[in-house]
């Protein structure tokens, strides 16, 4: 039996049920199966940061995460047992904490809500039809083979395949993809628990020690995560190994009362060798895995789905050329590498045994909280505010040495590919509840300026981009932009183009590449 779709989502959690969502939300026909018969009830990822926070508010299940959630206010890190550092994180920046299968029940609410459904028990067994040079216009479709339950096999034809599948990803397997990494010489052993004693709701908490480094992580409902270096020699991971690690590295006087998840697992940092073959593509862990350092894996999934979805829609609906997926694998890959270096950095601290490697580590956390630099520098990175997929054409930027293009190099400057100010893209509507379209932001330098008008004159040739006129003075102040000028931005909310009054040229050449014009 042959069933037809635009685009076959491989992998219901929380990546495949997103990118699932924003696909229905901008109405492409999608089918998402997942090979296990249940939903997860383990807690796994916990943290979401900020940017994947906006993209879950446009979804509509922003309100409902936070209110499942808990707030982190701030780290602080101990060196045998004594205060190393704190740092407070400024509320515009802060994370929550949620388990994974809450974000996930949440996520399959809306996709039933957006009339989705997952297909549970449904195993893909191979893919036909793929190009393996990479050519999207190649082939017009991808079979999959799938074993569903007692019912047989079947044969699923879709313009696009999206593996979301995890780290053992078949979509991945099945493309012949490597997966490409290291592990780290270190395990991890977890305990969720409700405790008795005083702790923080609201700190994650490092205990640095040469045995190994413990971690305490707050839950909703009064629970914590407590994560233990493992170690070297210990078989088997128990409550009362737990709580010894506990008593040994902790902060004293914490007990283990009712335990409510244990796990060991080992660190890796791996990515696909390709993020794409043909029509087929990767999102999630399918694509990379990396240490839980920053609790950065679950964002960036989300951030994968965020940026292939619309992608998806435009070339499926014929208003965008198929290249324009090609950019997916390079951006997305991008943002991942730097992820992964930046949580390969918390890593090796948290793996430092000798008395130098502590003494070095110890002084660069002393330093960092003297130089008060984490929370404007650190933080927003983490949080996902200063995502930048790096411009690859000189038309993506202003011509000549430009004021704006100097103070671009200040960290937290709005630059091309970076995200759009929050603030201006929800007053101006491009973020909200209704998908964004391609948008065209210009602001005049003075009253009466004729630039409005000669910008909205190239979108004649591209009448699905809407155009929104920018005040100076909120906008200024957000974009560090003063010149009169234009931001393109993507329906993902990242600038594609900036320019000023002499480089609508620049502007025509973009819009020529990523949107077929009208005649």
């Amino acid at each position: 039996m042959s069933d037809q779709v635009d685009v076959l989502v491989v992998g219901a959690g929380p990546t495949g049920l997103f990118t699932a969502c924003e696909l229905l939300r901008r109405g492409v026909g999608v089918r998402l199966i997942d090979r296990t018969p249940e939903p997860s009830a383990l807690p796994k990822a916990l943290a979401l940061w900020p940017r994947a926070l906006d993209l879950l508010d446009d979804l509509g299940v922003g309100a409902a995460l936070r209110e499942a959630a808990v707030t982190v206010a701030g780290f602080s890190y101990f060196s045998d047992g004594s205060p190393l550092a704190s740092f407070t994180i400024p509320p515009e920046l802060r994370p929550v904490h949620l388990p994974q299968y809450v974000t996930e029940r949440l996520l399959t609410e809306r996709l039933h809500e957006l009339g989705g459904k997952i297909e549970r028990g449904t195993r893909l067994l191979a893919l036909d039809d793929v190009d393996y040079g990479g050519r999207i216009d190649a082939t017009d479709s991808v079979t999959a083979v799938v074993e569903q339950g007692d019912t047989g096999l079947r044969r699923i034809r879709a313009s696009f395949v999206v593996g979301a599948d995890g780290a053992g990803s078949a979509v991945r397997g099945a493309l012949g993809i490597g997966f490409e990494g290291t592990t780290y010489p270190l395990e991890f052993a977890l305990v969720d628990a409700r405790v008795a004693g005083p702790l923080p709701a609201d700190q994650l908490l490092y205990y640095q020690a040469a045995s190994g480094t413990l971690m305490i992580a707050p839950l909703p409902d009064g629970a914590f995560r407590i994560l233990a270096v493992r170690p070297q020699g210990l078989e088997r991971v128990t409550v009362p190994v737990m709580q010894k690690l506990l008593d040994e590295r902790g902060p004293g006087g914490v007990t283990i009362t009712e335990p409510l998840w244990e796990t060991v697992y080992r660190v890796h940092a791996r990515t696909a060798s390709a993020y794409r073959r043909g029509r087929v593509l990767l999102a999630g862990d399918s694509a990379h895995v990396h240490s839980p350092a920053g609790g950065q894996g679950m964002n960036n999934g989300l951030q994968d789905g965020f940026n292939l979805a619309w992608k998806l829609a435009a070339v499926l609906d014929g208003s965008a050329p198929a290249s324009l997926l090609d950019d997916y694998s390079e951006e997305r890959s991008e943002a991942t590498d730097r992820i992964i270096a930046d949580t390969d950095r918390q890593t090796r601290a948290w793996m430092a045994h000798t008395r130098t490697r502590i003494a070095v580590r110890d002084a660069a956390f002393r330093a960092a909280e003297r130089s008060g630099l984490v929370p404007g520098q650190v933080f927003p990175v983490m949080a996902g505010r200063r995502v930048r997929y790096t411009p690859r054409r000189a038309s993506q930027e202003p011509s000549g040495r430009t004021r704006c293009g100097l103070l671009g190099r200040i960290p937290g400057r709005l630059r091309t590919g970076m995200v759009f100010p929050r603030e201006l893209a929800v007053r101006y509507g491009l973020a909200g509840p209704e998908p964004a379209g391609w948008t065209l932001a210009v602001q005049a330098s003075r009253p009466y300026s004729d630039f409005p008008e000669l910008a909205a004159r190239v979108l004649r040739r591209w009448p699905g981009v809407r155009q929104v006129l920018l005040d100076p003075a909120e906008a200024v102040p957000r974009t560090g932009c003063a010149a009169a000028g234009f931001w393109l931005v993507r329906p993902d909310g990242h600038v594609a183009a900036h320019g000023h009054e002499d480089d609508l040229t620049h502007l025509r050449l973009e819009l020529t590449r990523v949107l077929h014009p009208v005649r």
